[in-house]
């Protein structure tokens, strides 16, 4: 397996939206190759998720995982799920105010307002079809990625630019009020 470079904020193709997957292509070595290598790169870098356009990989394919994670500890668990041409669709207008942060964007951090509740309809690595409903925290970390293969970041759609930070000053200022937040959603959903 392979480290790939991640792109970050200011490189053009960060902007490109992401090609659909021929299903019929998902089985193909070259396509497991890049999951596996796009799976190593979002874990050696301590992701929650990692999407193909921030390696520079114009299909829509990313990576979601959430083990144990030391960069989001509050986050609750994700085992390893590869979403294939997702599709996200918002269940109710129930929302939370999720404090984000990026591969592609080191060091900074913003509110962004996620559904709780959205049906995912993709592909997984094996060309199965998936159609299910994910809530909660696991919701805004989807979400995140899916933003990525439309050639979107995080900070497109903070609507308050006063918080924005970096992640010391999140962790000295905002984190202990931000955990409690997020613990009241987990609770909620209990993802």
């Amino acid at each position: 397996m392979t480290i790939l470079p991640i792109a970050t904020i200011g490189h053009p193709e960060l902007r490109i939206r992401a090609s659909e997957v021929d299903p019929s292509e998902i089985k193909s070595p070259e396509i497991q190759t890049f999951i596996d290598d796009l799976v190593e790169t979002m874990r050696h870098a301590n992701g929650a998720g990692l999407a193909a356009t921030q390696v520079l990989r114009h299909q829509r394919i990313c990576a979601v995982e959430v083990n144990k994670n030391p960069r989001y500890p509050y986050k609750p668990q994700v085992p390893l799920t590869i979403l294939i041409n997702p599709r996200l669709t918002p269940l109710d207008d129930d929302m939370f105010e999720n404090n984000e942060g990026c591969l592609s964007v080191p060091g900074f951090r913003g509110n962004v307002w996620r559904h709780t509740s959205i049906r995912v309809e993709a592909y997984d690595r094996n060309g199965s079809k998936i159609d299910e409903i994910i809530r909660g925290m696991t919701a805004c970390t989807y979400q995140h990625e899916v933003d990525h293969l439309d050639g979107l970041l995080f900070m497109d759609k903070v609507k308050d630019s006063k918080t924005f930070t970096t992640w010391e000053s999140f962790d000295k200022f905002h984190h202990h009020d931000f955990v409690i937040r997020v613990k009241d959603l987990v609770a909620k959903f209990g993802s």
